[in-house]
C-alpha cells in the first residue's frame, strides 16, 4: 500500500512538460494539385552519337586553325563603327582561314589545270597509254598500286559515306534547329504573359490547407479533452479506488466491532448461565462414578472432577468507547460521493468542446481573414507592369530572326543538293576504282601473254581513267564547297561555339562599350541596374524568380511574403491566450472528509486484539463434553447394576443435551468472533497510515488535478498549434519553390540560351562541320587516288614490245615472233 502512494505520488508531481507531441501522421502533409507553367521551355541536351569521335577530332582540328581567343577589340569596332576596322585585324585573327584560304586555291587551280595537261598528254599520245617492256618487277608495282589505289579507295569511300551522312544530319537539324528560334522567343513570351495567371492558381491552393485546418479545428476540442482525461485517469481513478478502500473499512470496521461487542456480551452471559448447571452435572457425575456399585468408574472420575467452564470473555477489553465514537457513522454516502466525482472527470471532453466552441469560431473566421492574406501574394505580385520590355524585346527579335532564318533555310537547301551531288560523283569515282581494279586485275588472271590484247583489262583501265577524268573535272566544285562550309562552320565554332561554352560572349557582352547602345541587353530587358547577362544567366539557371531578374522600382522579396508569422500571427494568438479550467474534480466532501478523520481517531487501532485472540484459545468448558458422555455410555454396558446403569444413561443423555443445546452455540459464537477480530487485527496496524495517505492523496489529487489538466491544455494547444503551423509552412514553401522553379521562374531564359547552344553547337555546327572535313578529306585523297589510278591503267593495257632469252628478259627495240616447235 505505501509502494502504491508512493507511485500515486510520482504521477502527481510528474511534469506534464515530459509528455511529447504525438508523432505526425501521414495525412499532416499536405497533397498540392501539380501546378505548373502552361507554356515551358523544354530543355535540350547534346545526344549522344556515333559520330562523336569524328566530332572530337574536327573540334581539335578547328583548335589547331584558330587558336586566337575571342577577338574583342575588333568585335567592339564591327559592332560600333564598322568603317573603322582594319583588314590588319581581320587577317591577324583569320590568319589560320586565309592559309587553308590560300591551300585551297592553290588545290582549285592546280588540280584542274594539271587534268588539262594530263588531257593534252594523252591526246599526244606522250603519257599514260601502255607499258614499252616487260619486266619482272612488274607484278611486285602491280600489287603495290592495286593495294595504295585500294587504300585511298577505302579512305575515299568511307568519307564519303561519312559526309553523306553528316550531311543529311545536318539538313535533318536544320529545319527544326531554325524553327526552335521564333518557337522559342514565342514560348518565352507566353511564358512570361501566363505568369499572372499562374500565380492566382498557385494562391488558390491555399483552400488545401484552409480546408486541412477547419477540418482539424472541427475535432481539436474533443481531441484536447480525451487528451486530458487519458493522462489524468489513472492519477484519478487511483484516488477514487483508494477512497472506495478507505469508505469499505470504515463500514467493515464498523460491522465487525458491533459484532464484537454484541458477541461479548451474549458470551458472558452464556457463561454465567452455563456455569450453575455445569457444576450441577458435575456433582451429579461425580457422586454417580463415586458409588461403589459403579464398575470401573474410576478411571473417569478425574475428568468428571474436572468439568469446569473455561473461557472468560469478561476478561476481554471493551470496545464500547469505539463504538461510541463511530456512532452514526458514515454520515456521508459515500458511494454517491465517488460516483459523482467519477462523472465530473469522466465529462472533461464534453466540457472541453463546450468551453473551446468560442475559440474554435474564431480561429474559422481568422481562416477566412488569412484567405484574404494569402491573396495579396497575387495581388502584390510586380511582375505584369514590368516584363513589358522582355516581351516587347522577345517580339522584336522574332519578328527580325524570321526573314533571316528563311535565307538560312533556303541556302541550306542548296548546300544540301551541292553536297548531294559532289558526295554522288565522289561515290561514282569510288565505284569506278572498284570495278576498274576489279576487271583489270581479272583480265591480268585471264591473259597469257603480256603483250595479247584482253578486253576486260582494256575495261578496267577505261573505268580507271573515268574516275581519273572525275576526279580532275569536279575537284574544284568540291574544294569550293569544303572551303565555303569550312570557313561558315569553322568561324561558327571558333568564335561563337568555343566561347559560348566558356562565356566569354557573355563576358563580352557585359562589357560596357562593347555593344552600342541600340544592343543595351540590360535596357532592353529591364534587367537589375546592378545586373548583367552573365549574373541574370547564373541567378536563372539557379532557379531564380523573374522579379528577382528585373528593374523593379521597390524591391520585391517573395522570402518576406512568404514569412509564417505574417498571415498566422492571430491565429497563434488566438490559441495561445486561450485558457480555461477542465480538471475541477470534487473527490471528498467536507463531511466525508470527517467521518474518515473520526474512524482514524477513534482508537480502532488501540483495542488489544492480542487477548481476544488469546482468550478464544481457551474452550468454553475444560473438558470435553462429548468425550465424558460416550465414556460414561462405555462404562454402562458394562454394569451388572441396573440402577447404576440407568443412572449412566441419563448422565450421559445430560452432558449431550447440555454439549448440544449450550457448548455449540457458544462456539458458533466464538468462531464468529474470531472472524471479526481477525479483520480488525489486520486492519488496526495501518489504520491510521492508510487514512493519512488517502486523505493526503485526495487533497492533493483535488489541487493538482485543475493544474495537470491546465498544462495539458497548453501543451495540446500547443502541439496542434505547432501541427497547423506545419500546414501553413508547407502551402508557402510549396508556393516559393512554385513560383521560383515553375511558375514565374526566370530559368526558361537561361534553358532557351541553354538550347539555342545546343541547336546551334551541338545539333547544327558539329555535323556541318563533320560535312566539310569528311568532303574535305574526300577532295585531297582525289590526288594520291588519281596519280595510282592512271600509274595503275598501265598494267592494265598489253605490253608493247617482249624479249625473251635464255638467261633474263631484256628490253629490245623491236619485236620477236614466238616460235613453235612441230613434233614429227
Amino acid at each position: 500500500m505505501q509502494a502504491a502512494g508512493l507511485l500515486l505520488t510520482w504521477v502527481l508531481l510528474r511534469p506534464a512538460s515530459t509528455q511529447q507531441c504525438h508523432p505526425s501522421s501521414p495525412g499532416s502533409i499536405l497533397r498540392f494539385t501539380d501546378t505548373h507553367a502552361e507554356i515551358r521551355v523544354p530543355a535540350l541536351h547534346r545526344v549522344p552519337s556515333s559520330l562523336d569521335p569524328l566530332y572530337s577530332l574536327v573540334r581539335h582540328y578547328l583548335d589547331l586553325i584558330q587558336q586566337n581567343p575571342l577577338p574583342t577589340e575588333l568585335l567592339r569596332a564591327a559592332l560600333n563603327d564598322p568603317s573603322s576596322v582594319q583588314t590588319s585585324q581581320v587577317v591577324q585573327y583569320e590568319l589560320g582561314y586565309i592559309i587553308c584560304a590560300a591551300v585551297s586555291l592553290l588545290f582549285t587551280v592546280t588540280v584542274p589545270v594539271a587534268g588539262l595537261c594530263f588531257c593534252y598528254c594523252r591526246s599526244q599520245q606522250r603519257c599514260g597509254g601502255r607499258l614499252r617492256a616487260h619486266r619482272r618487277s612488274l607484278g611486285c608495282r602491280r600489287r603495290c598500286l592495286l593495294i595504295c589505289l585500294s587504300i585511298t579507295s577505302l579512305i575515299i569511300l568511307t568519307s564519303a559515306i561519312c559526309a553523306l551522312v553528316t550531311n543529311q544530319r545536318v539538313k535533318e537539324q536544320m529545319e527544326p534547329g531554325l524553327g526552335a528560334v521564333p518557337d522559342t522567343l514565342r514560348t518565352l513570351r507566353q511564358h512570361i504573359a501566363n505568369v499572372p495567371q499562374g500565380v492566382q492558381m498557385v494562391v488558390d491552393q491555399f483552400e488545401v490547407p484552409r480546408q486541412q485546418i477547419i477540418s482539424d479545428l472541427a475535432g481539436v476540442s474533443r481531441s484536447v479533452g480525451l487528451s486530458i482525461h487519458a493522462q489524468l485517469k489513472a492519477m484519478t481513478y487511483a484516488a477514487l479506488a483508494d477512497l472506495k478502500d478507505r469508505a469499505g473499512d470504515l463500514q467493515t470496521s464498523l460491522h465487525h466491532l458491533q459484532i464484537l461487542d454484541k458477541t461479548v456480551r451474549v458470551l458472558t452471559a452464556a457463561r454465567a448461565e452455563l456455569e450453575p448447571v455445569l457444576r450441577e452435572q458435575r456433582q451429579r457425575v461425580v457422586a454417580l462414578l463415586d458409588d461403589p456399585r459403579c464398575t470401573s468408574c474410576a478411571s473417569i472420575l478425574g475428568r468428571a472432577q474436572s468439568l469446569e467452564l473455561g473461557a472468560d470473555y469478561s476478561k476481554v477489553p471493551s470496545v464500547e468507547k469505539v463504538l461510541k465514537t463511530l456512532a452514526g457513522l458514515p454520515r456521508s454516502d459515500f458511494a454517491e460521493m465517488i460516483r459523482q466525482g467519477n462523472g465530473t472527470f469522466n465529462s472533461i471532453p464534453e466540457l472541453a468542446v463546450e468551453r473551446m466552441a468560442q475559440v474554435i469560431q474564431e480561429l474559422r473566421e481568422e481562416m477566412t481573414k488569412m484567405s484574404e492574406k494569402v491573396q495579396s501574394i497575387a495581388d502584390g505580385f510586380p511582375l505584369p507592369d514590368y516584363t513589358w520590355h522582355v516581351s516587347e524585346a522577345l517580339l522584336k527579335a522574332e519578328n527580325r530572326s524570321q526573314p533571316f532564318l528563311r535565307e538560312v533555310e533556303r541556302f541550306e537547301w542548296y548546300r544540301w543538293i551541292m553536297g548531294m551531288a559532289l558526295c554522288s560523283i565522289i561515290l561514282l569515282i569510288t565505284a569506278c576504282n572498284v570495278v576498274g581494279m576489279a576487271l583489270g586485275t581479272y583480265g591480268l588472271s585471264k591473259r597469257e601473254d603480256p603483250s595479247d590484247y584482253e578486253c576486260r583489262g582494256e575495261a578496267g583501265a577505261k573505268f580507271l581513267m573515268v574516275g581519273v577524268g572525275l576526279g580532275f573535272l569536279f575537284s574544284w566544285l568540291l574544294i569550293l564547297l569544303v572551303f565555303a562550309t569550312f570557313l561558315v562552320g569553322g568561324n561558327i565554332q571558333t568564335l561563337v561555339c568555343r566561347n559560348w561554352v566558356n562565356q566569354e560572349i557573355y563576358k563580352f557582352i557585359d562589357t560596357p562599350g562593347n555593344l552600342p547602345p541600340s544592343m543595351n541587353l540590360t535596357r532592353q530587358l529591364n534587367l537589375r541596374r546592378d545586373s548583367n547577362l552573365s549574373t541574370t544567366y547564373r541567378e536563372c539557371k539557379s532557379g531564380a524568380g523573374l522579379w528577382e531578374v528585373l528593374q523593379l522600382e521597390k524591391s520585391y522579396n517573395l522570402d518576406e511574403h512568404l514569412k509564417t508569422p505574417k498571415y498566422t500571427a492571430n491565429f497563434q494568438k488566438r490559441l495561445g491566450d486561450f485558457t480555461t479550467h477542465l480538471g475541477d474534480v470534487r473527490l471528498l466532501r467536507s463531511e466525508g472528509r470527517q467521518d474518515l478523520e473520526t474512524f482514524a481517531r477513534s482508537g480502532v487501532d488501540e483495542v488489544d486484539y492480542g487477548r481476544f485472540q488469546e482468550e478464544m484459545k481457551i474452550p468454553v468448558v475444560q473438558t470435553s463434553l462429548p468425550g465424558l458422555a460416550r465414556s460414561l455410555e462405555g462404562l454402562q454396558k458394562m454394569q451388572r447394576n441396573g440402577t447404576v446403569a440407568g443412572r449412566l444413561a441419563t448422565e450421559a443423555q445430560a452432558l449431550w443435551q447440555m454439549q448440544n443445546s449450550t457448548v455449540q452455540t457458544q462456539e458458533a459464537l466464538v468462531v464468529k468472533l474470531g472472524e471479526s477480530i481477525r479483520f480488525l487485527s489486520q486492519l488496526a496496524p495501518h489504520l491510521q497510515e492508510r487514512v493519512k495517505t488517502t486523505l493526503a492523496t485526495t487533497a492533493s489529487v483535488e489541487a493538482q488535478l485543475p493544474l495537470q489538466a491546465q498544462q495539458i491544455l497548453r501543451q495540446e494547444i500547443g502541439c496542434f498549434t505547432r501541427k497547423e503551423l506545419r500546414y501553413f509552412a508547407q502551402y508557402l514553401h510549396w508556393v516559393g519553390h512554385t513560383l521560383r522553379e515553375d511558375v514565374a521562374s526566370c530559368q526558361p531564359l537561361a534553358t532557351a540560351l541553354d538550347n539555342g547552344r545546343v541547336i546551334l553547337c551541338d545539333r547544327i555546327a558539329d555535323p556541318w562541320n563533320a560535312f566539310w572535313f569528311s568532303l574535305g578529306c574526300c577532295t585531297f585523297f582525289l590526288i594520291p587516288n588519281i596519280i595510282f589510278a592512271i600509274r595503275l591503267t598501265k598494267h592494265f593495257r598489253p605490253i608493247r614490245n617482249r624479249l625473251i632469252s635464255t638467261g633474263s628478259e631484256e628490253t629490245c627495240p623491236f619485236h620477236i615472233p614466238r616460235v613453235t616447235a612441230l613434233k614429227l
